[in-house]
């Protein structure tokens, strides 16, 4: 598989909507099935959480970041969502 990295803005509205069904999915102790920029994968019920804060001379940025191995991905879809 090959190295991906993508970024994409939202609105508040579909940013919070995001948020809430991630954090709905942890909360049940689920995996959480995503699309991003037209991949689908499964964020599986314990991934690592982390959050990164970085700061230069004009900007300041935060990033919820979630991570896991291939290999612990589950196989059953949950909900998708596009990203």
């Amino acid at each position: 598989m090959s190295e991906r990295d993508v970024e994409r803005t939202y609105s508040v509205t579909d940013f919070t909507a995001k948020l809430r069904r991630l954090a709905d999915a942890l909360d049940a102790g689920k995996p959480f099935r995503i699309q991003v920029a037209g991949e689908r994968f499964t964020v599986p019920k314990d991934a690592q959480i982390s959050v990164e804060h970085e700061r230069g001379d004009d900007e300041v940025e935060i990033e919820f970041q979630l991570k896991w191995k291939l290999a612990d991905t589950p196989e059953a879809p949950e909900d998708d969502d596009e990203v």
